[in-house]
């Protein structure tokens, strides 16, 4: 799916800059949640807030990183109804003002409607919480993208 070469985080490449820089410990997943683990908050919140919206503006104009295309595609949300891009519009938009920063999911790993209904849920969720799931699934999302990797 993502071509060799295009950065594993979404624009920012400081997160493989900093692994390439440290020891490695063998493996290059650990390795890369190590960063994120020992980055500020500010540096953290920054890697949440460089994710696109799900079935949003950038895949509209086609401003998406190649990978991005490519994961929203597998999971549908690039062939939603008016009814469901309304509803993600919607969820979006909720999200961002209760968080200030994009709704983040492995979409290889769920559907159109696991998505929405995950999105309901996590409104319910505390800034803390919410950011801690938010780079959980940044990991898997690191995770798949080393898999096509190799």
């Amino acid at each position: 799916m993502p071509v060799r070469g295009e950065p594993l985080f979404e624009h920012s490449p400081w997160v493989e800059a900093r692994a390439d820089a440290a020891p490695s410990s063998g493996d290059r997943h650990a390795d890369l949640l190590a960063v994120l683990t020992g980055a500020t908050r500010e540096e953290q919140l920054a890697l949440i807030r460089a994710h696109p919206e799900l079935a949003g503006k950038a895949a509209i104009d086609k401003t998406l990183t190649e990978a991005s295309a490519a994961e929203q595609a597998s999971a549908g949300l690039d062939r939603l109804t008016p009814e469901e891009y309304a509803a993600f519009h919607r969820l979006n938009a909720a999200y961002r003002e209760r968080f200030g920063f994009p709704f983040i999911i492995c979409v290889r790993l769920t559907d159109k409607a696991g998505i929405l209904a995950a999105m309901a849920a996590r409104l319910d969720n505390d800034s803390e919480t919410e950011i801690a799931t938010a780079l959980g699934q940044i990991g898997e999302i690191v995770r798949l993208r080393l898999e096509d990797r190799t």
